[in-house]
């Protein structure tokens, strides 16, 4: 465990945890009164993902999403408000109502947009990589995407140039299992998405997603390395998503107890809890 966090940051990256939890869960509620426009892809039981690497940005550094990007946005700082009213369509939506979920951008935030097209936030994040590099800022650049994202040419070929030019940028593949409703193991050749790092001559990991700390080690070694110069990292985040691939899925493709087993034995939010508690970190 990550003990050299102050009771500060601790208490930050459980609120960034919470908040996305609550904001999902009150979506997924919302969801069914047929009121909100389009599709909803829900981040629930991912959180660590997103606070974890998203505890060592700043506004100044650069983020790219995918079609289940609020967690990303919320713990970037993108105003949950603002979100809200973006997913209704409303005009006092962050991007005025006309993004809704899949499109959520805020530049002030260093938020470039999620992305409904798999895979198409890492060019993004390769070109702000190259923006950074040619300013001669520290910024550095990370993109989301899923197992089913990992296997597109557009994330591939970003890769690649980022190796090539010693780009500042992280690849963060978030491997829930499913892409869609095709389990991971069907469509992923090697044991780890993050086997493929070597072939693009970057360092890869492959990590505990449901374990926050484990999370905040690894991307803060990746987003060290880049902001010091010595390139691109690939960060695989073994996790689980607690909803369908959108909702109105009914999931057939799972085991009936599958979630229900996770959500008690290795929920995200409830391991942070104990374990920060059990160490004397927090107080309940």
């Amino acid at each position: 465990m990550s003990t050299h966090l102050s009771t500060e940051q601790l208490l930050h990256a459980y609120q960034v945890m919470r908040t996305i939890r609550a904001f999902e869960e009150r979506l997924h509620v919302e969801f069914a009164t047929g009121e909100i426009p389009g599709f909803v892809h829900l981040y629930a039981g991912e959180e660590a993902s997103a606070a974890g690497v998203m505890a060592h940005l700043r506004d100044s550094d650069c983020i790219a999403s995918n079609h289940r990007g609020h967690g990303h946005c919320i713990a970037k700082g993108v105003d949950v408000y603002g979100m809200m009213a973006e997913i209704y369509g409303k005009k006092t939506g962050v991007c005025g109502g006309k993004g809704g979920s899949m499109h959520i951008a805020d530049l002030e935030k260093g938020m470039l947009g999620a992305n409904g097209i798999v895979g198409a936030g890492a060019p993004l994040v390769a070109g702000a990589a190259l923006a950074a590099k040619l300013k001669g800022t520290d910024d550095v650049a990370v993109v989301f995407f899923g197992d089913g994202g990992s296997n597109e040419g557009a994330v591939f070929e970003a890769m690649n140039l980022a190796s090539i030019m010693n780009l500042p940028c992280i690849f963060v593949a978030e491997n829930n299992g499913y892409a869609e409703a095709t389990a991971s193991n069907w469509s992923v050749a090697c044991d780890h998405i993050a086997d493929r790092a070597a072939g693009f001559g970057m360092p890869g990991v492959t990590i505990d997603g449901y374990d926050f700390f484990a999370v905040y080690e690894a991307a803060g070694a990746a987003i060290a390395r880049a902001r010091s110069g010595q390139g691109p990292s690939l960060v695989e985040v073994k996790l689980t998503r607690y909803y369908g691939h959108f909702e109105g899925d009914a999931q057939t493709y799972r085991a009936p107890d599958e979630v229900k087993n996770l959500r008690e034995t290795r929920d995200c939010l409830m391991q942070f809890r104990e374990r920060t508690l059990r160490a004397g970190l927090l107080s309940a």
